[in-house]
């Protein structure tokens, strides 16, 4: 082993420990992996930034504003709509929600599809009550059955075919995926037709009070005789500042006032007090409050005419991941206050003005009416109930279904290059004005874009150093003497497991280039390996880290860790023993 090769494997070991710890943003571990290898000189500067111009990483961002047009034009929730409605009963909600979502992923972002359909199918659950938690694990898994199906279906396809064009055996074409996504799109679909009704879980719905355990963070208290609070407003007597404690309702005799900043408490005034325990009883000791023992807190309670409890979960891209209310100055910026946060199956309650947002908590949030109808058409959120926003330009969604048609279509016929395509068809919705030129700007997931041009120099300084030759070697000598058969079965399974603990981009680019120097060494088409890869890497089910789409449906679905793992290994199970069967018969060695 060289000192180069040794450098290589240390940065690939860095980057796996990077991305599987999700110490940093995954762009930003990234970065750091590209930054190592132009320090330490294992790829050149041009073979730095060459991923930035890769065409898996042009045509992911062409594709991004592909399916902006088609959300802003309302075309893919229209079509979500008038399918989602047939929904009677719990298994015809099922296969509707799996057949629309999964078509609709073959050819949009699967998480902008799973954002447009999970307020559809929370209504649905509650129109024909049934629980949510037996539609949204289905939703999850069939966006990523249908990423699978096409080219275009998920970036991670493009990346797999741009390492392989690059590595001279050939881009994939448009619907080279079609037979062996849809084997898996029948399996998953049968899987969860015949076993949902016991795999899936069933969470009943509660009051958002209980379901958040606000009655241990709200409470009442009555203002005594002897208050140092009399005649202070909330403002002055600094409630806030000192005591951690919001007060949300001033009841004077039956006068209710709603946030009483700077309204005089007088005595046998009550206040309606959110804060944790510990604050809530420090406040009562030193302000002489008296502690209303019969409160019990319901919905109705923190609801009237005008203001309403809502659900709204961070949505992909959202500008606010990785910010804190605070720094937001979320009540001031959306007249509202969030009373709670839900992140993994887990209640946030204390100290919720520092918690940095994640992609997929769940805010709980008191909100005037016109404020709700704010939060839903800002794309930082997705309202988990009632209607979705309407959009603004549903005149357009024939020009930009027509757009996108003509875009798989050009493809598919070998007429233009998928990039091409796709950067053309970007363009046509700006000239058009299915989407305005910052719309089309702001669509992009950069953070996406940043990953794969951060991650693909990896792949080089694997191949150029002669480390992919090593663990290729290293393989063979495990499994080659059981044949190509058994070589394709580790390189899924590798890809699977990684997948579940780290970006799928990353580790599709990680182990395709291996995939690729694996096969030249044995003498066969490097076809069958790569598709074993791309398709591990692509379907993601086992735990709710594993993929975008899991972790959106985990907090509105009220699931728990052990849901997906149970649901999602033996799928994976499933999905791994079609793939050994059934790539090479679709793909020769």
């Amino acid at each position: 082993m060289t000192f180069e090769i040794a450098l290589v494997l240390a940065v690939l070991a860095g980057a796996v420990a990077l991305f599987a710890s999700e110490r940093f943003p995954i762009d930003l571990s990234a970065l750091l992996v590209l930054g190592s290898l132009l320090l330490f000189r294992l790829v050149t500067p041009e073979e730095g930034i060459s991923g930035f111009a890769n065409p898996a990483t042009v045509t992911v961002a062409a594709m991004f504003v592909l399916t902006a047009g088609l959300q802003k034009t309302g075309s893919v929730a229209f079509l979500g709509r008038l399918l989602v409605r047939f929904g009677r009963n719990r298994l015809l909600a099922l296969a509707i929600v799996m057949l629309t979502v999964a078509a609709l992923s073959a050819f949009v972002n699967n998480t902008a599809a799973v954002a447009i359909f999970i307020p559809l199918v929370m209504t649905l659950s509650a129109r024909r009550r049934i629980a949510a938690s037996k539609l949204l694990i289905p939703l999850s898994y069939a966006s990523q059955f249908g990423g699978v199906c096409t080219l275009i279906g998920t970036s991670t396809n493009l990346l797999v075919s741009s390492i392989s064009a690059g590595a001279g055996h050939g881009a994939f074409s448009m619907f080279e995926f079609g037979r062996l996504g849809l084997v898996f799109f029948a399996a998953g679909a049968t899987y969860f037709l015949l076993f949902g009704k016991w795999l899936l879980p069933e969470r009943e719905t509660r009051q958002l009070s209980e379901q958040y355990g606000l009655g241990n963070f709200i409470t009442e208290l009555r203002v005594g005789a002897g208050s140092p609070l009399l005649g202070k407003t909330v403002l002055e007597s600094r409630l806030g500042e000192e005591h951690d404690v919001t007060v949300l309702r001033l009841l004077h005799g039956a006068q209710k006032t709603w946030a009483p900043l700077r309204q005089p408490l007088q005595e046998g005034d009550v206040l309606l007090v959110r804060g944790g325990v510990k604050e809530l009883m420090g406040l009562k000791g030193a302000a002489g409050l008296e502690l209303n023992v019969e409160f019990k807190l319901r919905d109705d309670t923190l609801e009237t005419e005008e203001l309403r409890l809502v659900q709204a979960l961070i949505a992909p891209r959202s500008p606010l991941v990785g910010h804190t209310l605070k720094s937001i100055d979320f009540r001031a910026r959306y007249k509202s206050l969030v009373l709670a946060i839900q992140r993994r199956g887990v209640t946030l309650q204390e100290k919720l003005n520092s918690v940095r947002l994640q992609l997929g908590d769940t805010l709980l949030i008191q909100a005037p009416q016109a404020e709700v109808e704010r939060l839903r058409a800002d794309e930082a959120f997705i309202v988990l109930e009632g209607r979705d926003a309407r959009p603004q330009r549903r005149h357009k969604a024939p020009l930009a279904l027509g757009i996108l048609a003509a875009v798989v279509g050009l493809a598919a016929l070998d007429v233009l290059p998928i990039l091409v395509a796709a950067l053309l068809g970007a363009m046509a919705l700006v000239v058009t004005r299915c989407l305005s030129t910052d719309e089309a700007y702001g669509a992009i997931d950069w953070q996406v874009v940043f990953l794969l041009a951060g991650v693909l120099p990896l792949g080089i300084a694997l191949q150029k150093s002669g480390a992919a030759s090593l663990i290729a070697a290293a393989a063979l000598d495990l499994v080659g003497g059981w044949g190509p058969v058994a070589v394709l079965a580790v390189f899924y399974l590798l890809t699977a497991v990684l997948t579940e603990f780290m970006s799928n981009n990353a580790s599709a680019v990680l182990l395709a280039p291996i995939a690729i120097t694996t096969a030249e060494s044995m003498g066969i088409d490097p076809r069958p390996l790569l598709m074993a890869v791309t398709f591990a890497a692509s379907t993601s089910f086992s735990t709710p880290v594993g993929y975008q789409t899991n972790a959106m449906v985990y907090n509105p679905g009220g699931y728990r860790y052990t849901d997906f793992l149970r649901t999602g290994v033996p799928l994976n199970l499933v999905f791994w023993l079609l793939a050994v069967i059934f790539i090479p018969r679709f793909w020769s060695f």
